[in-house]
C-alpha cells in the first residue's frame, strides 16, 4: 500500500500528539508499506525518526485556507497513492481519491461558537467529510455513539480505535530533582499546584475549575501542606476566552493562577509529576487524554463523570460532577487530603493508562487501510 498522511497539524496540542505517537508506533510495527508524509518542510524537525518507508511530501498550506478544496485534491492526485489519512476531519470538498477519517469528538456540531451561516457552511463540510469517507475512526465509544447518532453514516463505516498516553510518559526515567526545581524556578511556580493541561475552549470547563480552585484556596488557608496552593493552566488560544480570565478576577485569586502556552514535553511531563493532583472537569470529551497522561506520571486525577471521561479514566479517577462548582472542589478536596484515597488513585491510575496502547492503536489502523482499499477494489 502507498499511504499519504496529512500530518500538517503535528505541531497542534491534542492531534499532534495523536499523530506523533501514530507515526511513531507505525514506524515499529510497519517496513513493509509506503507513506508519504504531507508536511509544511518548515516543521520537519516535530517529525519523530522514522525509517525508510516514511517520506516528506513538502506541502507549505494550512489546511484553513479556502483554495484548499481546490489545491489539496491536486497535490495528493500527484503523489499517485492509493489511501489519503486525515487525522482530523477537515477534507476539502473536492477531495476524490480514497480517504479514511479519525474523528476526535463532535464539539463542531454540539458547541457552535460562530454566526449562524459560517456554522452552516462548516457543518456541512464536516459532515460531507464523514459521508464520502471509506471509513471513519471514532477515538471512543462515546464519540462513535454522538457520530452515529448526529451524522447519517452507516454504522459499518466507523471503527473504534482507542488513543494512549505517549509512552514516554511511563518511563521510569524521571527528571532529578534539581532539574524538576529548575524548570519550576523558569516559569516562576511553587510547589504545591493542581494542574489542568488541555486546549482552551468553552466545553473545557475552564471558569468552573477556577471558581472550584477559589472554594479550596479558601478552605485550605490554614493548612500547612496546602495553604499556598496554585492553579497552573496549561494550554492554547487563551486569548479567544475572556470568560477564562474573568472568573479569575471575579474569584479574586488572580495572584494564585498561571496561564502558559504550549510547553516542550519534558516541561510538560515534569508539570504532570510535580502535581498535587491534575484536575480536567470537562464538559464534553471525545476521549480525554490528559487524564491518562497524569495518571501514566504518577499523579492522582479528578475528572469529570460525563461524555466519554468516565469510559476513558475508568475507576482509576476521582469523578466529579462538572455542572457543580461545589462537587469538584469536594472532588479536588478529597484527593489532597484522603491519603488513602490518593494513593489507591496513583496506583490504580498507572496501570489503568497501561491497558491503552499505540502499538495496538498503529495495527489496528494498519488493518482499517486494507480494509478501506479492498472495499476500492471491489
Amino acid at each position: 500500500m502507498k499511504i499519504a498522511i496529512d500530518v500538517r497539524r503535528i505541531r497542534d496540542f491534542g492531534v499532534g500528539t495523536y499523530i506523533r505517537n501514530l507515526l511513531t508506533a507505525m514506524a515499529a510495527v510497519d517496513g513493509e508499506n509506503q507513506f508519504s508524509l504531507i508536511l509544511n518542510p518548515a516543521h520537519a524537525e516535530h517529525l519523530p525518526p522514522l525509517p525508510a518507508n516514511f517520506q516528506i511530501a513538502p506541502y507549505a498550506h494550512s489546511d484553513t485556507d479556502h483554495s484548499e478544496h481546490f489545491r489539496f485534491p491536486y497535490f495528493v492526485s500527484k503523489l499517485g497513492c492509493d489511501l489519503v489519512h486525515f487525522p482530523l476531519n477537515r477534507v476539502p470538498l473536492l477531495m476524490r481519491c480514497p480517504y479514511i477519517v479519525t474523528v476526535h469528538d463532535l464539539g463542531v456540531l454540539l458547541f457552535p461558537d460562530t454566526s449562524r451561516f459560517r456554522r452552516i457552511l462548516r457543518n456541512f463540510r464536516f459532515e460531507r467529510g464523514l459521508l464520502r469517507a471509506r471509513c471513519v475512526i471514532a477515538v471512543s465509544a462515546a464519540t462513535k455513539r454522538d457520530l452515529l447518532k448526529l451524522v447519517a453514516i452507516s454504522p459499518s463505516r466507523v471503527r473504534l480505535v482507542y488513543n494512549a498516553p505517549d509512552p514516554k510518559f511511563f518511563s521510569k526515567v524521571r527528571s532529578g530533582v534539581k532539574e524538576r526545581e529548575r524548570i519550576l524556578e523558569r516559569y516562576q511556580i511553587r510547589h504545591p499546584f493542581l494542574l489542568y493541561a488541555g486546549t482552551i475552549r468553552p466545553q473545557k470547563n475552564i471558569p468552573r475549575l477556577v471558581e472550584a480552585f477559589a472554594v479550596i484556596r479558601g478552605e485550605m488557608e490554614t493548612n500547612p501542606e496546602y495553604k499556598d496552593l496554585r492553579l497552573i493552566i496549561i494550554g492554547d488560544e487563551i486569548s479567544r476566552y475572556p470568560a477564562v480570565r474573568r472568573a479569575v478576577m471575579q474569584s479574586r485569586v488572580e495572584q494564585s493562577v498561571r496561564f502558559l502556552g504550549f510547553v516542550p514535553f519534558e516541561t510538560l511531563r515534569v508539570f504532570y509529576e510535580m502535581a498535587s493532583a491534575f484536575v480536567f472537569p470537562s464538559l464534553y470529551e471525545g476521549f480525554g487524554l490528559p487524564p491518562l497522561e497524569a495518571m501514566a506520571s504518577g499523579t492522582p486525577v479528578v475528572a469529570s463523570g460525563i461524555s466519554a471521561l468516565p469510559e476513558a479514566v475508568g475507576d482509576a479517577a476521582m469523578l466529579v460532577n462538572p455542572e457543580n462548582v461545589f462537587d469538584i472542589a469536594r472532588g479536588i478536596r478529597e484527593v489532597l487530603l484522603n491519603g488513602d484515597l490518593r494513593a489507591g488513585l496513583i496506583d490504580r491510575g498507572y496501570q489503568h493508562a497501561g491497558h491503552f496502547s499505540w502499538t495496538r492503536n498503529a495495527a489496528e489502523v494498519i488493518t482499517i487501510y486494507r480494509e478501506s482499499l479492498l472495499q476500492c477494489v471491489v
